[in-house]
């Protein structure tokens, strides 16, 4: 099977070849590989099996906005595409915010949106779209309303908005989504991914948690995520996934009945267990992810990968599931990742018959 005819056979709840690989390589430690194995002639990609990838195009609202707006005291003064004012160091990863798109009063300080048509919004994408599906199953992306009116507003303003004027909150959320529906069904449209879909990415938990009720999601977010769900099936999405990062086990219920079709990390060290999904929403809910990269996968212990790997898996008996993690960082050893590839290739072919 390609990787395109693997990934959708799970996600129609069949059984592929063997199970999908999505693992999210860092370009750390695709160096750090690399560096262990010179005479490698496969990329890290190919070698560890990855079989999805994800694209997006330039979905900021003001990219023309964009800029270095100075320096100060050994500081980078920046305006991004968000409308976020930022200062840094050079060369540093973080940053202090220190204004957003919205004032105190909520209003835009910038006005309309830029249009979501631009050319130079998909450029990135547009010239290696072809050899990209030719390879992998490739998905389109945008943000999901909470994580991008959070940076248009400023995470804490945007939850004390969400706590104190919920009104006010589904206004700004919903200005957001309809933004990110323009920029997603573009995606689709030009580059023809009808067939696989599309992906929210929308972080809006911590280990322990949402950042907000399962009431408040339902009230200020909810009408937010059905317009953007909406307006990918009118675009013609097969499959329209949400990754968020953390517990976001509370919530699951309400994605269920607005209609996304998959989750993704599935963070097990976030309380989520791959194999309690699976018993609780049957084939109502698509897993992509459930391995543990926060303790499991970098402590390196084989005994105890195996038996976490194993328990992970077997939620994928039937399909309806793709093996991974939120993402493989230099933390996660070489050898760990070359382990965690020869079980998938002795455990995860179809039909799974071990015990």
């Amino acid at each position: 099977m390609t990787s395109k005819e693997r990934v959708m056979t799970a996600l129609d709840y069949r059984q592929p070849d063997r199970v999908p690989v999505f693992m999210g390589l860092w370009p750390e430690f695709k160096t750090a590989w690399q560096q262990a194995n010179p005479d490698a002639t496969q990329t890290a990609e190919d070698y560890f099996l990855e079989d999805i990838y994800i694209a997006v195009g330039d979905e900021t609202p003001y990219p023309s906005q964009a800029g270095e707006l100075g320096q100060e005291d050994g500081y980078i003064i920046e305006r991004d595409g968000w409308g976020q004012t930022k200062r840094r160091r050079d060369g540093g990863y973080f940053f202090q915010q220190l204004s957003f798109a919205y004032d105190d009063k909520a209003n835009l300080v910038y006005g309309d949106f830029d249009s979501p048509l631009l050319e130079e919004r998909y450029a990135g994408h547009d010239a290696t779209m072809e050899q990209r599906k030719e390879r992998y199953c490739v998905f389109a992306k945008t943000g999901g309303p909470y994580i991008r009116t959070a940076f248009m507003r400023g995470e804490e303003h945007f939850l004390m908005d969400m706590a104190g004027d919920p009104a006010l909150a589904a206004e700004l959320a919903m200005r957001s989504a309809v933004h990110m529906a323009q920029i997603g069904v573009e995606e689709i449209r030009r580059w023809e991914l009808q067939d696989t879909g599309i992906w929210i990415f929308d972080d809006m938990a911590a280990t322990k948690g949402p950042m907000f009720s399962p009431a408040t999601a339902e009230r200020v977010l909810a009408p937010a995520w059905t317009y953007m769900i909406d307006a990918y099936r009118a675009a013609g999405a097969n499959k329209v996934i949400l990754h968020s990062d953390g517990n976001i086990g509370p919530l699951l219920d309400l994605f269920v009945d607005l209609g996304f079709d998959g989750i993704n990390p599935v963070e097990y060290n976030g309380g989520l267990d791959a194999v309690k999904l699976r018993e609780k929403y049957g084939h109502r809910l698509a897993l992509l992810g459930g391995l543990d990269n926060m303790v499991i996968m970098p402590r390196g212990d084989r005994d105890e990968i195996r038996e976490h790997f194993l328990h992970v898996l077997s939620a994928g008996r039937e399909g309806g599931f793709a093996l991974g993690t939120h993402s493989v960082a230099p933390d996660i050893s070489p050898e760990t990742m070359e382990y965690i590839r020869d079980l998938t290739l002795e455990f995860g072919t179809y039909p799974m018959n071990w015990a």
